[in-house]
């Protein structure tokens, strides 16, 4: 074996998307380490560009320069959109129109795979006394939250009409730490966020899979034997962070909706509207 074919990364070009948010930063680095080069985008300035990535400043609704950034790709991380609830209308374009834009380009230009940044808040308005699998029944707890079942029916529909593979990530709480009482429950390290995206674009075959996005905490709500096949075994737990919280532990409080539904807060939410 010549050096060249020993030095041969396991992708020719992945793209990510969400590239300057929260955990598209962690991601960059580590996804160095799978492509010869990564096609890195989003709708806010991308920062330092590092030698193995090709930028572009691009908003998802703009439905023909995401299709140009797929020529040539193998697979797609798609963490880009709105991450929080918001006006219908910006739902609309980041997370509807952006996902249709970003699947009706992967389909066009014959990309493999995606892994999608979906979110615990599909599934927000099931009681924390309950444990999910993969098929437990879509129920969001906001219009973001309704965006991530879009997403995921979506990709379902691409996989069983063109045989588009998937794997949506149903993540928890990713952070350095986690921020409230709840996230003991949701909480995500980034060492494991990352570990879970490369089991996904690495698995051989992943069909259309549902995973949950967890660190192994001491408290489960979701139960991923179901997408066993990825390899996933978390590394780290909220365990270390007990103390943050020791004053202020989650109550059993069931007439609290915070309490009760496993979507926190965001299930007390009221309709947002645009102004003016």
């Amino acid at each position: 074996m010549n050096s060249s074919s020993a030095a041969r990364k396991p992708f020719r070009r992945l793209l990510l998307t969400g590239a300057a948010g929260n955990l598209g930063r962690q991601l960059r680095a580590a996804m160095g380490e799978w492509a010869d080069v990564v096609r890195v985008t989003d709708i806010a300035p991308l920062g330092e560009v590092a030698p193995h990535e090709e930028a572009t400043v691009l908003d998802l609704a703009d439905r023909d320069g995401l299709h140009a950034l797929l020529e040539g790709v193998d697979a797609v991380v798609h963490l880009g959109g709105i991450s929080v609830d918001a006006p219908f209308d910006d739902i609309l374009e980041a997370n509807l129109r952006g996902v249709y834009n970003l699947y009706s380009g992967v389909h066009r230009h014959g990309v493999r795979r995606v892994v999608f940044a979906s979110s615990n808040h599909a599934i927000g308005f099931h009681e924390t006394t309950t444990v999910l699998d993969a098929d437990a029944p879509l129920r969001p707890d906001s219009l973001y939250g309704v965006s991530k079942c879009f997403g995921e029916s979506l990709s379902r529909y691409y996989f069983d009409r063109f045989g588009l593979e998937t794997v949506c990530l149903r993540i928890g709480s990713s952070f350095e730490e986690p921020k409230n009482p709840r996230m003991l429950v949701t909480y995500l390290s980034y060492r494991d966020f990352i570990e879970l995206v490369r089991c996904s674009l690495f698995t051989n075959r992943v069909g259309h899979a549902i995973v949950y996005g967890a660190s192994d905490n001491p408290v489960k709500w979701w139960d991923n034997t179901k997408a066993g096949f990825l390899g996933f075994r978390p590394q780290d737990s909220s365990a270390q962070f007990n103390h943050l919280f020791a004053d202020r532990a989650p109550t059993t409080d069931l007439d609290d909706p915070a309490q009760r539904y496993q979507g926190g807060p965001f299930v007390l939410g009221e309709p947002m509207e645009r102004q003016g």
